[in-house]
């Protein structure tokens, strides 16, 4: 070959350092106020923004998904790259695909925030009160944050052994449909485990009262994060580091300007919700955006020990992305 052709080839090559990065990345968010940053960064395109500040040339495809099964399929399908959901569905999928094709890794840490149990009948005051045939609401059944964290509550209050005592009690049921079939007095459904801004919906009744806070049992841990194809972060480590500092842009808007956050979320939701009693939620101290996956280990701990998942990743480290250097546990 030719100097001139070697030194064109090289110059090429220089204009388009990520010219082996995918040209489109696809990414599913969940509704309600625990995947804010992501709807920040879909609002706002600040991953457009990252994407283009590493000079990759890559369009960014959002899809609504809620509910570790139909996530965990899109992504096992190919149909996904990247997915905010809740530790126990990725460590369930996780568990699953190791070492396979359909292999998954955590890009981050997301969100945590008060999850409630809310309920409308007045006999029911405790887990103890729940009967046979009093379902619970939950996004899915025995995989969702909200299905494992009831097992977790159960486990504590009842001993290891009865985890899942009120599995039979959970019935899979979107946010929104849970929410207007427990203000209905829906005498087909008794309580619901719900995120904000539904928490708020559900507070506002005078007909529906807490049997459990999430805090009351985890304390300060992370309840959603974001993971992805694993086959997808080794081919396109430009991507990854783009979406974190995207992320990381989204969580400063939502401490320093929350109204802003707010404003993107109506917008991206459409929601009705009082602005007011939005922001009230986000100066709540149980809520917190951070890309350090905290508590990471104590979901994988109990998810093995119930036998959830088969395989238990040795720390938190070894199930994500090398690009995250936030300290997680």
């Amino acid at each position: 070959m030719h100097r001139r052709t070697l030194l064109a080839a090289a110059a090429a090559l220089a204009a388009t350092p990520a010219s082996a990065e995918a040209d489109t990345v696809r990414i599913s968010h969940g509704l309600g106020v625990l995947y804010l940053p992501l709807i920040i960064m879909r609002e706002a395109r600040l991953l457009e923004a990252e994407l283009a500040r590493a000079n990759i040339r890559a369009a960014v495809q959002w899809a609504v998904l809620d509910g570790a099964g139909p996530i965990n399929d899109a992504l096992i399908a190919g149909a996904l790259d990247i997915a905010g959901n809740s530790i126990p569905g990725f460590l369930t999928i996780w568990s699953r695909a190791r070492g396979g094709r359909s292999e998954v890794v955590g890009v981050s840490g997301l969100s945590t925030a008060a999850m409630i149990l809310n309920t409308n009948r007045p006999d029911i005051r405790t887990l103890a009160d729940f009967k046979p045939g009093d379902k619970i609401a939950v996004p899915s059944a025995r995989v969702s944050i909200q299905a494992v964290v009831l097992q977790m509550a159960v486990a504590k209050q009842f001993g290891d052994a009865e985890f899942a005592r009120l599995d039979t009690n959970t019935v899979s049921l979107s946010h929104p449909t849970a929410v207007t079939a427990l203000l209905s007095g829906n005498k087909d459904l008794a309580a619901h485990f719900a995120s904000p801004p539904f928490t708020v919906a559900e507070a506002a009744s005078p007909n529906v009262h807490a049997v459990l806070r999430s805090p009351d049992v985890l304390g300060d841990i992370t309840l959603d994060m974001v993971f992805a194809a694993k086959r997808f972060t080794t081919a396109n480590p430009g991507h990854v580091r783009a979406f974190l500092a995207a992320q990381r842009a989204a969580n400063f808007i939502v401490k320093d300007d929350p109204s802003k956050a707010i404003q993107l979320f109506i917008q991206n939701s459409g929601s009705k919700i009082d602005p007011i009693a939005l922001e009230a939620v986000l100066a709540e101290p149980d809520t917190r955006f951070d890309t350090a996956p905290h508590g990471f280990m104590r979901y994988a701990e109990f998810m093995h020990r119930a036998g959830t998942i088969k395989v238990m990743p040795k720390d938190w480290r070894e199930a994500f992305v090398p690009e995250l250097e936030d300290a997680g546990s």
